[in-house]
């Protein structure tokens, strides 16, 4: 069981007990502790070794010990997550679909998902907005009832397509999401900034920027944590909730 599980990492810092169960989606209204939406920037500024170290350090973080602790520190001890490809006000595609995380192997299954996904989009612009608006579709879509609803942006610019991102970002608010930002300062220093002013939103919303592609993973891992645990983040990373 994932209480088990848990309870061993605490002691030993391994859990050494297989947790049964694969990367599948849930039964209709099971209910979790968060619907999770990983947007990865895929747009023109982002090399094929750019999309490969986002995409390692995503799978790396579904490996973790310390994400699993995550998950099971919830009421339920389970979450749901997909996630979406972006680039411009009308390209993104979703491709990882919700898959419920209820357990080591399911975690585990996720991140071998993530790490056989190729590529699906190319060009077409940075529109954040685009992103934000098409993962609000995708929470409904899910049979899984999250007590919390997460957007979790990551890229490397600014929005530049599409309708502007502060309107996005408040519809999404407005509508009970959180948007939490995981910039990479390789192309803009000032994006960190941006994304605090311009992007994050919601209750508990926080930033949390990667100096350089490869720096990435350790950012996503310390994103994940405070975003799955529900923890209030440092308060430098935290924003003032918009509503």
């Amino acid at each position: 069981m994932l209480r088990r599980c848990v309870a061993r990492l605490f002691a030993a810092g391994v859990c050494a007990v297989a947790v049964g169960g694969g990367a599948a989606p849930a039964a209709a209204q099971t209910g979790v502790d968060l619907q999770l939406v990983l947007a990865v920037d895929v747009s023109g500024s982002v090399s094929h070794d750019r999309f490969e170290l986002q995409k390692r350090g995503y799978a790396a973080a579904f490996r973790s010990p310390r994400v699993l602790l995550a998950i099971g520190s919830g009421k339920t001890q389970s979450i749901a997550v997909t996630m979406v490809q972006w680039t411009g006000p009308t390209l993104q595609i979703q491709v990882v679909p919700w898959t419920l995380i209820d357990s080591e192997g399911a975690m585990h299954a996720l991140a071998d998902a993530i790490d056989k996904t190729p590529r699906m989009l190319f060009g077409g612009g940075t529109s954040i907005s685009g992103a934000i608006d098409h993962a609000m579709t995708l929470f409904p879509q899910a049979r899984m009832k999250g007590a919390r609803r997460v957007i979790d942006v990551s890229g490397d610019g600014s929005n530049n397509r599409g309708r502007p991102v502060t309107e996005a970002r408040d519809d999404a608010v407005r509508a009970g999401a959180t948007i939490n930002g995981l910039p990479i300062l390789a192309l803009e220093p000032g994006l960190e900034q941006y994304y605090w002013n311009s992007v994050v939103g919601g209750p508990g919303a926080f930033v949390i920027a990667a100096q350089s592609y490869q720096t990435f993973a350790d950012a996503v891992l310390k994103k994940l944590i405070i975003e799955i645990s529900g923890r209030d983040p440092p308060p430098a990373r935290r924003a003032h909730a918009r509503r």
